[in-house]
């Protein structure tokens, strides 16, 4: 029997009553796999999400709900989920203290993961916080970020995050209910997740339903143009061998999972990921998100919330295997940046001294993915809210060996507390780890400021101009130990400061002749 043998509180939600478990050596109660919106299949798929319907008497909340419909990490094409995926999971520390509230988007692509994952599911942070920490599924892929609007008008173009947005809501309904304060929200997610947090900071329906943003390493640069959209909602019928004049009903008729299967096979035959044109993202659809979000933070739009932001130093360390030839690496780095902005693309390129080697092209690719919409997004950020930058530079002995380094998604094991349930588990254990759980608290400990006071601690300073005391763009490093930076490789951000990075298609135009789209700003509308 697990320590989970105890009964827990029955919180009563606007759907129906529920009750979870109490975990007393771990200090936590928890409830699991609570429904904030009905099934998403059927009639309903591609469309906007409904609220759940209500039941009597008391839900067992003791286990977790379905994934969302997704492949998994195997050689096979075995899909995982179903589409009734809608479900959150509540932790906190096991009291009655009315708390500060943390709203998490997992990371995967866009095309992977769920709430209940082993390193998400957040015991040791609820705690360690002190916080009411909610874990959300919603949509993925094919079936929550393509926008199919080209093929019928009965959909929306971002299924997933409307999701995102309904889970907000039921936040701001229910969470006092488990004893957290619905006005102090934070809204949390890494990669993908982070890329969703910028993003619903940038949407006017969700003004009012956070107070405080996390995102750490959002792929910003990946959100989706009108010619994305196009190109990957016809590549899908293409890949389901359904006729060109394929319906939306064509598609509901499918199974779900075989719709996951179609939606890998464009994913890795259409080769995307190096030209950053990426199968699944959300989408600039006029509707819902009226502009790309860097373009909303730009023009001062976003939610004027404070923000804490970063990105880790190796996030695409696995791209140095990537090309056998030096010149193959930088064409393909030319490339992918003449996608978005072929004037501007050289001088990018120049910055990385033209990314013939391979530690070179991995920096290049990391930043275009990852780091530069992130200095983007807190240079623009200051000049209306608070915000702090961060860079996660701490790997393991094993890492640094292999030359991965402070790969995509390593500081979650620092941020969780939870070094067990990382993927790269298996390398670590075999040492030179030291310094980890020193940067564990000091990493946890800004969180939690942030997470209560909307600021880090006093020694982080806040991203921004120079001042009479403070240089310009203070980031704090976390490595062994922590300290300060002032203007990181500012050689490449001037770089990429007229850089666009929010049209791709711009720089294809065989491509968007073909697509029957004009070369302007129209693509975004």
């Amino acid at each position: 029997m697990t320590s989970f043998d105890t009964p827990g509180p029955l919180v009563r939600t606007t759907a129906g009553a529920v009750r979870g478990l109490v975990d007393g050596k771990l200090g936590i109660r928890t409830w699991r796999g609570i429904p904030f919106g009905a099934s998403t299949g059927g009639d309903n798929r591609f469309r906007a999400p409904r609220r759940p319907r209500h039941w009597r008497g008391v839900r067992d909340a003791t286990r977790f709900g379905p994934v969302a419909p997704q492949p998994t990490y195997s050689w096979t094409d075995r899909v995982v989920g179903a589409e009734n995926c809608l479900h959150l999971d509540v932790v906190r520390p096991d009291t009655d203290d009315e708390l500060p509230v943390v709203v998490y988007l997992h990371g995967g692509s866009f095309i992977m993961g769920s709430s209940h994952e082993p390193m998400l599911r957040g015991y040791q942070f609820a705690t360690a916080i002190d916080c009411v920490y909610v874990s959300v599924n919603f949509r993925l892929g094919a079936l929550g970020y393509l926008d199919l609007r080209s093929i019928g008008d009965d959909c929306v173009a971002n299924p997933a995050v409307r999701d995102q947005l309904l889970a907000l809501q039921w936040v701001q309904s229910n969470i006092s209910q488990f004893g957290g304060d619905p006005t102090q929200v934070t809204l949390m997610g890494e990669s993908a997740g982070g890329a969703a947090v910028a993003t619903l900071m940038a949407i006017p329906a969700a003004e009012g339903l956070f107070h405080r943003a996390i995102a750490q390493s959002p792929p910003l640069a990946m959100v989706h143009s009108r010619a994305q959209s196009e190109l990957w909602a016809r590549e899908l019928v293409y890949q389901m061998a359904l006729p060109r004049q394929a319906t939306l009903r064509d598609l509901r008729a499918e199974h779900p999972h075989d719709l996951v299967r179609a939606g890998q096979s464009m994913m890795w035959r259409g080769q995307g990921f190096m030209h950053l044109n990426t199968t699944y993202a959300p989408t600039v659809d006029g509707t819902l998100l009226l502009e790309h979000p860097l373009r909303a933070f730009g023009d001062g739009q976003q939610m004027k919330v404070p923000l804490l932001l970063g990105t880790n130093s190796d996030e695409a360390s696995f791209s140095k295997l990537f090309y056998m030839r030096n010149s193959a690496r930088s064409r393909a780095a030319l490339r992918l940046l003449s996608a978005f902005d072929s004037t501007e693309a050289h001088r990018v390129l120049d910055a990385y001294s033209g990314a013939y080697e391979r530690g070179q092209f991995a920096e290049l690719l990391a930043d275009a993915l990852f780091w530069a919409p992130s200095v983007r997004l807190a240079t623009d950020h200051n000049l209306v809210a608070p915000t702090w930058m961060y860079r996660f530079d701490y790997a393991p002995a094993a890492l640094r060996w292999l030359g991965l380094g402070a790969m995509h998604s390593l500081e979650l094991s620092s941020i969780f507390g939870d070094p067990g349930a990382s993927r790269t588990s298996g390398i670590t254990r075999f040492g030179g780890m030291e310094g980890m759980a020193e940067l564990t608290d000091r990493m946890q400990y800004h969180w939690g400021q942030f997470i209560h006071h909307g600021r880090p601690g006093v020694e982080w300073p806040p991203y921004g101009p120079p001042s009479d005391t403070i240089p310009a763009r203070a980031t704090m490093v976390f490595d062994d130990p922590p300290h300060v930076e002032y203007d990181p490789k500012d050689g490449q951000r001037r770089a990429w400061a007229d850089y666009d990075m929010t049209e791709w298609g711009n720089g294809v135009p065989e491509l968007l002749e073909q697509l029957g789209l004009m070369i302007s700003t129209e693509l975004g509308r």
